[in-house]
């Protein structure tokens, strides 16, 4: 997030598209709602009808795979009107004469024949947007999980310069991190591209920084492979070993059968994790990892606010924290990575940073900072880009065009599948289906679609369904509601017994390789009625 999560409590509008944030992310969804009871206009984009509709001013509904042309046709309203900060176009910005041309391609008239909102709609939300005095945009995976997710993004990082709203509080673009150190993962270089605090592989200056420190010589300067093309390259032995910490990439990746058959195609995988999964079933290796709760370390999360965790309970017997595992690793193949303790990890990485440099471990002892931190009497940065100061100097606009999604609705797969996180669970269930009250709560995924769609199928809701795709199909209950919309349906993928994945589309976006979670095309047939079900089961529990 460029914006502290408080923030948004004091936001003139907030701006939410792509994100189920109630159920995916609570926390941050009661500042959003403090904020609209506090006045703030609250606008909710999505194919979905959600729970944050309930505080929202306005639901815009808009066809899923369409956010480029909805976005771009709001900022040639915007420009249309006058309502762009031009001050900060022309002191802020590299390019803004271009970013004018390319939305000219994108008249409301247009977009709204795309992204499926009406025109006067379009034009009602530009006004907000535009005369808004500070407006943040919050988003999730329902922007990124595309195959044209970069640009989405780029696209809402295009409107947010246009109007003005970085580098000031309560504006911003503010992605949300779904779990509890998805953000600090990042942040220690768990990426392909950078080693921690996001120092570039690839510069000379950094390289020889970390063989200094680390006292090696001859790191590579090549950019590593996303966990996509580690997958593909298994079937044709370029990945020979694949290490899955805290991954369950059986469950989570789209498309599972072709999945399995990646991960088969490895000779040797090693997970370490703390509860058996779908992906265990395959390794040859486990080890038992510890719990959040039974560990010591640090967690960043989305405000880019670092926090120290501590140990609540005893691990069990035969559990290792990671850094202990990789540490004897290390030690087995010849060399010392000086992971001695949590702590030590940390220091580690701490002086070879930059963002991080000023966090020490007794500056976080009671409560955390948030990056960039980069000297000892630095207070931290509560938001990004100060006064429209970016890291690279003047923002840059990006080109960005609408395009379809890979696979779109046919005459032998008539409706479109959309995938999430429910309130009660989170990606493969593997901690929160271990959890007796919350798996009580939601023992089963469900199926939502619109009754316009249920109808002609004889399916209400209760039934048992069968949803299928070009790559599998599952079997669970029906929802009819009216929170999605014709021909949209909706699922969670928390559930090996009715996997989402099973379904989802091997579609990636070039940049990222981040999957099309969001649009697949599938039918869905009636299988069993509900009715039925409960006398079929009301009879077995006869004595």
């Amino acid at each position: 997030m460029t914006n502290s999560i408080a923030e948004l409590e004091d936001a003139d509008l907030i701006f939410v598209i792509g994100s189920n944030m109630t159920e995916a992310h609570p926390v941050i969804s009661y500042f959003v709602k403090r904020g609209a009871k506090k006045g703030a206009t609250l606008i909710v984009n999505d194919p979905r009808r959600t729970d944050l509709c309930r505080w929202a001013d306005h639901f815009v509904r808009i066809n899923s795979g369409s956010d480029i042309a909805y976005i771009n046709g709001l900022i040639n309203e915007i420009f249309k009107n006058g309502w762009a900060d031009e001050e900060f176009l022309r002191e802020h910005t590299e390019n803004p004469d271009d970013i004018r041309a390319w939305v000219a391609d994108y008249p409301v008239e247009r977009a709204s024949e795309i992204c499926g909102v009406p025109v006067e709609r379009m034009k009602e939300i530009a006004r907000l947007l535009g005369t808004a005095k500070s407006a943040s945009v919050c988003y999730t995976l329902g922007i990124t999980e595309h195959i044209c997710g970069t640009d989405n993004v780029m696209t809402l990082a295009n409107l947010q310069m246009v109007l003005g709203n970085l580098g000031k509080p309560s504006a911003g673009l503010n992605p949300l991190r779904g779990q509890n150190n998805v953000q600090g993962a990042c942040d220690m270089g768990a990426l392909p591209n950078v080693f921690h605090n996001y120092q570039a592989v690839t510069d000379p200056n950094v390289i020889a920084k970390m063989e200094h420190s680390w006292g090696v010589t001859g790191l590579s300067d090549r950019v590593g492979y996303k966990k996509p093309t580690m997958l593909r390259k298994a079937r044709d032995g370029g990945t020979k070993i694949l290490y899955c910490i805290g991954d369950n990439p059986v469950h989570t990746e789209p498309n599972m059968a072709h999945t399995i058959e990646e991960i088969e195609a490895l000779e040797f995988l090693i997970v370490c994790d703390i509860f058996p999964t779908l992906t265990t079933q395959y390794a040859d290796v486990v080890f038992p990892d510890y719990g959040w709760g039974e560990e010591e370390g640090t967690f960043s999360n989305t405000e880019r606010r670092v926090q120290r965790v501590r140990a609540a309970v005893k691990a069990a017997d035969g559990c290792r924290p990671s850094w202990w595992v990789l540490q004897e690793l290390g030690m087995r193949l010849g060399y010392d990575l000086g992971f001695t303790s949590a702590e030590a990890v940390w220091e580690d990485m701490r002086r070879t940073a930059t963002s991080y440099a000023g966090i020490t471990w007794e500056r976080i002892e009671n409560i955390g900072l948030q990056w960039p931190c980069p000297t000892l009497e630095h207070p931290g940065t509560t938001f990004l880009h100060k006064d429209g100061n970016f890291t690279r100097g003047k923002g840059l606009f990006a080109k960005t065009d609408w395009i379809p999604p890979a696979e779109v609705p046919d005459e032998e797969y008539p409706l479109i599948l959309s995938t999430g996180r429910r309130l009660w669970h989170y990606h493969s269930g593997t901690q929160t289906r271990n959890s007796v009250g919350l798996e009580a709560l939601f023992p089963e995924e469900l199926l939502e679609m619109n009754a316009a769609d249920a109808e002609p199928l004889g399916i209400k809701s209760g039934d048992l369904v069968k949803a299928s795709s070009r790559r599998g199909e599952i079997t669970l209950r029906a929802w009819v509601n009216e929170r999605a919309t014709p021909g949209f349906c909706w699922t969670a993928f928390h559930f090996e017994e009715a996997c989402g994945n099973v379904l989802t589309i091997d579609a990636y976006d070039p940049v990222t390789e981040t999957a099309e979670y969001k649009v697949c095309a599938i039918r869905v047939e009636k299988v069993a009625d509900a009715e039925e079900l409960m006398k079929d089961l009301c009879r077995q529990a006869r004595p």
